[in-house]
């Protein structure tokens, strides 16, 4: 991609919020009909599902997508704000409710696609109750994740959580801390580069896929899915829901053959939402 915007490689975070800006003539991406849907997505497992679709699914039903694969969890909707994309598939509603709030933006949920459950995993310990006393569990430092992370330990009773705290919790909200466990608080993608410098680490599912973890048969503990309100959404800029090849696209990722090949290449890691 470099000069002329093709929605195929993954660059650096600065480099590819320029592309993306670069991508429409006046900053704006194209409505028309006909015209490729350009989509930033997050490598794993997002921007495999998107291949897929791209690759078996979307000519037949004449979508044409153009993929940007990115790994960090602001340039997609940043994106997708200043129209230099038209849709974004890589964050759950309360990380996209909590971006909206904080900047300004006006990014609306399509349709949930599949959810990616949260773990806990450690190079040194085989079972959660073997974390000893004072451990350092590092938390994803964004604030619905870290909310999510801090609500698994206290689901898993290694930890108690102040009454009513939800997303938003913090450590400040941790009441009950029975092994004085000490938390390291990072940005989600350096997690799993991270889980050997500590005794625990909780990990996003992308992020623990994509260093080669496997969450259904690594991780200490893991999310249950159901009532989980943290499915991965299509998205796009308010106004934009009813674009058919928006609509065409969430049509085709609740497809029977996107459930088959999530629940095949993924094997419990990832679970079909819909």
């Amino acid at each position: 991609m470099r000069n002329a915007l093709k929605f195929t490689s993954i660059l650096a975070t600065a480099g590819v919020a320029l592309s993306l800006a670069a991508c429409g003539s006046s900053g704006s991406s194209s409505s028309d009909a006909n015209a490729p849907l350009k989509v930033v997505a997050s490598p794993t497992p997002h921007g495999q599902i998107l291949k897929y679709v791209k690759d078996n699914l979307a000519e037949k039903a004449g979508l044409k997508l153009d993929i940007k694969e990115v790994t960090d969890y602001v340039t997609p909707n940043t994106a997708v704000q200043d129209g230099s994309a038209d849709a974004n598939f890589f964050q759950h509603v309360p990380y996209l409710e909590d971006f909206n709030k904080k900047h300004g933006t006006n990014i609306v949920s399509v349709e949930p696609v599949h959810l990616e459950p949260l773990g806990v995993y450690s190079k040194k310990v085989k079972a959660i109750t073997d974390l000893p006393d004072g451990a350092t569990i590092g938390l994803p430092n964004d604030a619905t994740n870290e909310g999510r992370a801090l609500k698994l330990l206290a689901d898993n009773k290694l930890i108690t959580l102040k009454d009513g705290v939800t997303t938003a919790a913090t450590p400040a909200d941790v009441t009950g801390n029975p092994k004085n466990f000490k938390w390291k608080e990072l940005e989600a993608a350096q997690l799993p580069r991270s889980v050997a410098d500590l005794d625990a680490a909780v990990i996003n599912g992308n992020y623990a896929i994509d260093s080669g973890l496997k969450p259904a048969t690594d991780a200490l503990v893991l999310e249950k899915a159901d009532g989980n309100p943290y499915a991965n959404i299509l998205a796009v800029k308010k106004g934009k829901e009813n674009d058919p090849r928006v609509k065409k696209l969430a049509e085709l990722l609740h497809s029977d053959e996107v459930k088959k090949y999530i629940d095949d290449t993924f094997q419990g890691s990832v679970i079909p939402a819909f």
